[in-house]
């Protein structure tokens, strides 16, 4: 049986093309969104030449393939044709918080190689730097940093073609969008606020009416993908009224004006508020009670980086160095980090598929090398409960140093190599915190995903 046949069973066998809401795929699987799950035939998929495993995972019918699952997907595909038949409908058991999960996975899976890569040289670099290997001044150092950074300062791009693929609309007029929120002229706009620059603008003026607001939108993930989703839609409309004598020049071109309008003056900015609506809402817990400060901003720490706006926390630490000498945020975010680790290190250890095991240790050593966007977006949106025991490991561990008054002298990179920063009255509350978190999200993790877990 060869590929194709073995592609158009596969349709069959979760119930036909009107079954499919929506297919895309990560490193190694298959993902389907299907309408009725009871339609799937499991145990005949399993039987499929070329078919290592399957299982619903996380409201998702996933077929584990290995590293042929591109050219799979392609097939997959051309057999249903532009896009599947059944994608309006909606399972109403969904939550929005699984939607959600799940966008940001179909989102992220495709380029996990890219920001596994990166983040895993990025962690490295973190390490030989503070162990003073290597001088942070070096032109080796620059080369090096310029390699693995590049994939997360214009994330945007890679966000908007993985996106378009998703919300079906056209990839390079989604490009074009990310292109207009990467442009220099707006980023270095929003350089010269934040330095305070003299005839600095907060804003440009569109016809003296739309205000288009000076955001520095690099490495931002939620304005993006929104963008998208709202140029999906702005495309088909767009489409449907424009004429077929006009469609090849004037379909394009409303499209990418009303999309990065729409991304510009409005989805942009407020995912940026939200943003420092959620670093405003951080300053006013440490002013209650330093514990459980630490309790909601550990526990809101994954989510804000799956969500882009954790950026928004680094000004408030920048300040309390200013201001105080030191600061107690980021030994929040370094236990967070830390119980992310623990949880990826747990998904590697139950996981059974060897392919899915090489990405997740990977992914699990950069984020405790303090890079955790391999992890989060490769690893934990897929699994769920990983994701809740991350949380309330890094919920638990920031409560314990904040308690104790763990607090950290100098802006370092929240890695397990920054725990000699760490040194002094408080290290062994550090110690015990970075302990607590890798633990505990381990066992959590163990506990709450086991069974479920790929075999």
């Amino acid at each position: 049986m060869g590929t194709q046949e073995a592609i158009t069973n596969i349709i069959r066998l979760v119930g036909g093309q009107d079954n499919i809401n929506n297919v895309w795929h990560c490193m190694t699987r298959l993902r389907f969104d299907l309408v009725d799950d009871n339609k799937v035939d499991q145990s005949a998929i399993k039987a499929l030449p070329g078919v290592l495993g399957a299982q619903l995972q996380s409201d998702q019918f996933q077929i584990v393939i290995g590293p042929k699952v591109n050219s799979w997907y392609e097939q997959m595909l051309t057999a249903l044709g532009k896009a599947p038949q059944g994608e309006t409908h909606v399972k109403g058991r969904k939550s929005l918080v699984s939607m959600f999960m799940d966008t940001v996975s179909g989102v992220f899976g495709p380029i996990v190689p890219a920001i596994a890569g990166a983040g895993m040289i990025k962690g490295l670099l973190a390490g030989l730097i503070a162990l003073k290997v290597v001088s942070a001044k070096s032109d080796t150092v620059v080369v090096i940093d310029l390699i693995a950074s590049g994939v997360f300062y214009f994330l945007p791009f890679f966000l908007a073609v993985s996106a378009a693929k998703i919300f079906k609309t056209n990839e390079y007029l989604a490009a074009a969008v990310a292109a207009c929120l990467m442009y220099p002229s707006l980023i270095d706009a929003a350089k010269a606020l934040a330095a305070h620059q003299e005839g600095a603008v907060s804003a440009f003026w569109l016809l003296n009416a739309l205000p288009v607001s000076v955001f520095n939108y690099a490495s931002s993930v939620i304005p993006v993908i929104f963008s998208i989703l709202a140029l999906s839609y702005i495309h088909r409309w767009v489409d449907r009224i424009m004429p077929d004598v006009l469609k090849t020049v004037f379909t394009p071109t409303l499209t990418l004006f009303l999309g990065a309008l729409a991304a510009l003056v409005i989805i942009g900015p407020i995912g940026i508020w939200l943003g420092k609506a959620l670093a405003f809402f951080i300053q006013g817990l440490f002013g209650i009670s330093a514990s459980f400060a630490g309790l909601v901003v550990g526990a809101i720490r994954p989510v804000a980086i799956l969500t882009g706006m954790h950026h928004a926390m680094t000004p408030i630490a920048l300040q309390n160095f200013s201001e105080h000498g030191y600061d107690m945020l980021m030994p929040m975010m370094f236990m967070a980090n830390m119980a992310i680790a623990g949880s990826t290190f747990a998904i590697w250890r139950i996981s059974k598929n060897r392919q899915d095991r090489t990405v997740t240790l990977s992914a699990a050593i950069s984020a405790l090398l303090g890079i955790t966007e391999p992890a989060l977006f490769g690893v934990l949106t897929r699994y769920k409960k990983a994701f809740i025991a991350a949380t309330v490991a890094s919920a638990l561990a920031s409560a314990f140093i904040a308690f104790f008054g763990v607090r950290l002298y100098g802006y370092i990179l929240s890695s397990i190599f920054s725990l000699p920063a760490y040194i002094g009255p408080y290290f062994v509350f550090a110690l015990s915190g970075v302990a607590m978190a890798l633990v505990l999200s381990f066992l959590l993790t163990t506990l709450l995903v086991g069974k479920d877990t790929a075999e």
